[in-house]
């Protein structure tokens, strides 16, 4: 009996254990007093970036979201159609900053009349767009996207979409801006990023 029943239930543990370390590795970046919001604006770099200046986010991961393959490398959302956006999740104590303030500020630093990608990176996973976990901050996103249109006079092709599960990006993506301080210089400032920002938000 036992060695009839081993093969039936070795692969139900492992599958019960696969979930549960799925459950832990998606909690354990967000403290009890915490939460957390997923944006894509182009190379996961630069947003990680602008969004560790701000105050109330304790951490801005790079990742990848919004496709159907699980676990995607650097490799194949850059270079073959997956589905996946370039994002960051951005950890954040909302006693400090709002999902409001946060996608405010996430729209004022990207181009949101680019229907092909981000500043000199075009194609699917460089496109942007606001993840939304409920209906709550999906309406909050929708009205910010709004107040930015009637600001600037000119519809957002940004889109707010539906939360999708967060996969993190390898290690040596993560705080590029900190280890590779010249390359990344070079790279933002080269890809026309902040003076195009500038020049569609200007002060505002």
């Amino acid at each position: 009996m036992n060695r009839l029943a081993k093969p039936v239930f070795l692969p139900l543990i492992a599958l019960l254990a696969s979930a549960l370390l799925g459950i832990a590795h998606a909690q354990q970046d967000e403290g009890a007093d915490m939460a957390s919001a997923i944006y894509a604006g182009g190379c996961f770099w630069c947003i990680e970036a602008d969004f560790e200046k701000l105050d109330g986010v304790v951490e801005a991961i790079s990742g990848y979201s919004g496709g159907t393959l699980e676990n995607p490398s650097y490799e194949q959302v850059s270079h073959t159609e997956t589905g996946h956006y370039e994002v960051v999740k951005v950890i954040y104590d909302p006693q400090v900053v709002s999902y409001r303030e946060l996608t405010d500020y996430f729209f004022r630093h990207i181009d949101p009349f680019d229907a092909k990608g981000q500043f000199c990176d075009k194609g699917s996973s460089y496109l942007s767009a606001v993840f939304a976990a409920n209906g709550e901050e999906r309406a909050i996103a929708e009205k910010v996207k709004q107040q930015g249109e009637a600001l600037l006079g000119k519809n957002f092709v940004t889109p707010v979409l539906d939360r999708a599960v967060f996969w993190p990006a390898e290690d040596y993506h993560q705080d590029y801006y900190k280890k590779n301080p010249r390359r990344y210089k070079f790279y933002r400032t080269s890809c026309g990023r902040d003076a195009r920002v500038k020049r569609i938000w200007g002060k505002q």
